[in-house]
């Protein structure tokens, strides 16, 4: 003789058993599979902004870009993500802070002072530190090449450059009449 079941648990396990079935369907129900997610635009764009902002004050400073992975263009972990924008926010705001302050700004700026404009087109000396082009050759090739003469480069790039030339062994020599005035030579 055949024993019937209780109806209660054919119908318990009926339910169960579509539920996993759409579950397994849809890939939420899977362990430890990954599932394809559409990346997302908005938090690779915010680390490509970051990237860009880091690369641009590097440049400004004459130092090579930092590198690092795109793997989170493709990666699908919205964490590891995360990570990567906190990473390039960071060295963003590092690299900016350096920029902004080069070593002997203020006698930098006394030293422009007495110079001229920022944006001194008049040869033979160019820009607010009045550099020669062999002077912008030597110290800031890429920015000769990439804007042109110093009357044509920011207050800040101007810096920087004169920072290379001092840091290269020159000191102040190149502005002895400024610097001596400025108490740096």
């Amino acid at each position: 003789m055949l024993q019937r079941k209780p109806f209660g648990l054919c119908a318990l396990a009926l339910v169960c058993g579509f539920g996993a079935l759409l579950l397994a369907s849809t890939g939420t129900a899977r362990s430890g599979s990954a599932t394809y997610q559409a990346p997302d635009d908005s938090l690779v764009r915010r680390i490509d902004r970051y990237r860009a902002l880091t690369w641009r004050w590097q440049r400004v400073m004459s130092r090579r870009p930092m590198h690092g992975s795109s793997s989170y263009r493709t990666d699908p972990s919205r964490r590891y993500k995360r990570w990567v924008l906190d990473l390039w926010r960071v060295r963003a705001v590092r690299a900016r802070r350096l920029a902004l302050h080069p070593p002997y700004r203020s006698a930098w700026l006394c030293i422009h002072r007495y110079e001229a404009s920022w944006h001194d087109p008049n040869a033979p000396y160019y820009g607010g530190l009045q550099m020669d082009l062999s002077f912008q050759a030597h110290y800031a090739p890429a920015l000769l090449r990439r804007k042109g003469t110093a009357d044509h480069w920011t207050p800040l790039e101007q810096i920087w450059a004169a920072e290379r030339a001092r840091r290269s062994g020159l000191g102040f020599s190149p502005w002895p009449n400024t610097a001596r005035l400025c108490g740096v030579l």
